[in-house]
């Protein structure tokens, strides 16, 4: 089993004028220690508007320092917004970056999770799903051909050479933003990575597990010929102490995590500084639904992480990322806890790797049949997702037009 570290750069009120740049540079701190400590991945999310719940807008730049910071860590886009970014700057950001950080980038793609973030970009919500598929098509080509063209639904792109061209060849490793846990049987259809948000129990680990790996073997159809990349992660609440009743005291802010994207996702958009979220978390926090623990987080002493860990190594699950920077946790508990795991757990479980890749590969060669299991049951909805079908009307959103300039909206 391999693990990464999970960053949406989060900043509950009340803010001064240092506490964004402390924010970042913390952050830094954390990586740099956490490729020292032998940690596997660093994931940085890319979302806008989203004030409190995540600074971060511009992940290329911030991954593009922490490449100079580190040596070993593979640095995750943990996504790329395929839906508000124009194809060719996506792969060419990707490319410098991967040329910088000497091919350690991994390239996460997503969509967009709200109203409040892709509505500025003139891009419908319910549209996300078909321009992110034709953003793919349009894109990852331009990794591998010197020249390319394009003519999608969406974006069109006459010939160029698209440079520069990044280190890892064909590409670097893709993945999709799983928020929605049937997206992990998706991301299996396209070939790609999941990038899937906490398990409830080792029953659903093993669901969905199996599930991905049964999608990606036989009901694989890539968007184009890209590489695929076949793994599972799952992003978990973490903190490492050397009590339980320690560590749920200094991750008291976790589930901020959740808590504010929901609030976006049901009533949002807001008033810029109108909304204080984080005293209406903590109110949130007194109600019943506020203080239920699901029992997958990675939050406790480190033989309680240990036990929960166990049950997802059982459930061949690839990666585990840790949620650490989360609501007002403090950055001197996050590296306490970064140096805590990989010293008296880590190793025994990135000792296993070799024999967990044996399975792995002994599954994608139909060596070994997985159990089909009814994911029906473990099927959680963790955000807002469209309610109404595609429109399949609209080509003139701001990202299309950049790559479709004779786009008109249909009668």
């Amino acid at each position: 089993m391999k693990f990464g570290i999970f960053y949406e750069h989060q900043l509950p009120r009340p803010w001064n004028e240092d506490s964004e740049h402390t924010l970042l540079k913390n952050s830094l701190d954390q990586i740099e220690l956490a490729d020292k400590l032998g940690y596997h991945y660093a994931w940085e999310v890319e979302h806008h508007f989203l004030e409190e719940y995540s600074h971060s807008s511009a992940p290329e730049v911030f991954l593009g320092a922490a490449s100079q910071r580190t040596k070993n860590i593979r640095l995750g886009h943990g996504i790329v917004q395929l839906t508000t970014n124009h194809p060719a700057r996506v792969v060419e950001k990707i490319s410098t970056l991967d040329l910088v950080s000497d091919g350690r980038v991994e390239l996460g793609l997503g969509e967009g999770a709200s109203v409040t973030e892709l509505h500025p970009f003139n891009l419908r919500f319910r549209d996300k799903r078909l321009v992110w598929e034709d953003a793919v098509r349009c894109a990852l080509p331009m990794f591998w051909n010197h020249g390319w063209e394009y003519d999608g639904p969406f974006f069109k792109f006459p010939l160029r050479a698209v440079v520069p061209k990044p280190r890892q060849k064909p590409h670097p490793p893709l993945w999709v933003a799983c928020s929605q846990l049937e997206t992990i049987k998706y991301a299996a259809h396209r070939g790609m990575g999941a990038l899937c948000f906490k398990f409830v129990s080792l029953d659903a680990a093993h669901a969905w597990v199996n599930a991905y790996y049964n999608n990606f073997v036989n009901n694989q159809e890539k968007l184009c010929d890209y590489q695929a990349n076949p793994n599972i992660a799952t992003v978990s609440g973490f903190m490492c102490c050397e009590t339980d009743e320690e560590a749920w005291e200094r991750a008291d802010g976790w589930t901020f995590f959740q808590f504010a994207l929901q609030l976006y996702n049901k009533e949002g958009p807001f008033k810029p500084g109108e909304m204080n979220f984080w005293e209406r978390y903590q109110e949130w926090k007194q109600t019943p639904a506020g203080q239920r623990r699901t029992g997958s987080e990675l939050i406790g002493s480190p033989d309680t992480i240990r036990e929960r860990l166990k049950e997802l190594e059982a459930a061949h699950v690839d990666q585990v990322i840790f949620l650490n920077q989360a609501g007002k946790n403090t950055h001197e508990s996050i590296c306490d806890s970064l140096e805590l795991f990989a010293k008296t757990v880590m190793p025994e479980f990135v000792d296993s790797e070799e024999a967990h890749q044996k399975w792995k590969q002994s599954v994608l060669a139909g060596e070994i049949q997985l159990e089909d299991i009814d994911t029906d049951a473990f099927n959680v909805r963790a955000r807002g997702a469209p309610t109404l079908p595609p429109s399949e009307d609209l080509r003139d959103m701001v990202s299309g037009t950049a790559g479709r300039p004779d786009a008109q909206r249909a009668s």
